[in-house]
C-alpha cells in the first residue's frame, strides 16, 4: 500500500536530518520511498522553502511542481484565508489519488510555521519495528496521513508521535 505521511519538526534542520536517516534506512531495505519533500522555514525568513527528492527521474519536474504548489497553498491558507481556499480545492483534487483530504491539507498548512520544518513522504512497504528503532531520538510529530486508524496507531506507537 502507498502511504502518505506529513511529519513536523520543531527546528528548521529537523526534517533534513530525518530525511538523511530515512534515505540510509532505504538503503538497508527498511522502507521504500516513492517520493518525498522537505520544507524548511528558518526563523526570520518570509516564507518556507521546499526541496523534493527526485526519487524517479520520470517524475522529477512534475513532482517538484506538485510539492511546491502543495506547500505554497497550505502555507497561504492561514495567511490569506478564503482566497487561498480556492487553491486548496484545486490541490485537493490533485491529492485525492494519495488519499489526502482538503481538511488534511488545511491542518498540515497550520502546522508549518516559522522556525520549523516538515517532511512529506510517499512510501511503500516498510519494516516499522526496525525503522522505528533506527529513528529513535528523532523528535517528530505525525501531522497527517492517509493510513487507516489502526495503521496510524501503529506508526504513532513506533515513532512516539
Amino acid at each position: 500500500m502507498t502511504a502518505f505521511t506529513a511529519w513536523r519538526f520543531e527546528t528548521p534542520e529537523g526534517a533534513a536530518h530525518a530525511e538523511a536517516m530515512l534515505e540510509a534506512a532505504e538503503q538497508d531495505n527498511l522502507v521504500k520511498i516513492l517520493d518525498h519533500a522537505v520544507v524548511t522555514w528558518p526563523s526570520g525568513a518570509e516564507h518556507p522553502t521546499t526541496r523534493h527528492g527526485h526519487e524517479d527521474t520520470w517524475r522529477g519536474a512534475g513532482w517538484g511542481a506538485f510539492w511546491g504548489l502543495l506547500v505554497g497553498v497550505m502555507v497561504a491558507i492561514p495567511v490569506l484565508g478564503l482566497a487561498a481556499g480556492a487553491g486548496l480545492g484545486i490541490m485537493a483534487k490533485a491529492t485525492q489519488r494519495l488519499g489526502i483530504t482538503e481538511e488534511q491539507l488545511a491542518a498540515i498548512g497550520k502546522g508549518i510555521t516559522e522556525g520549523s520544518s516538515a517532511l512529506f513522504l510517499v512510501t511503500e512497504s516498510s519494516d516499522l519495528d526496525r525503522l522505528g528503532e533506527r529513528m529513535t531520538g528523532v523528535h517528530m510529530k505525525l501531522m497527517e496521513t492517509n493510513l487507516t486508524e489502526a495503521e496510524q496507531a501503529m506508526v504513532k506507537e513506533t515513532f512516539g508521535s
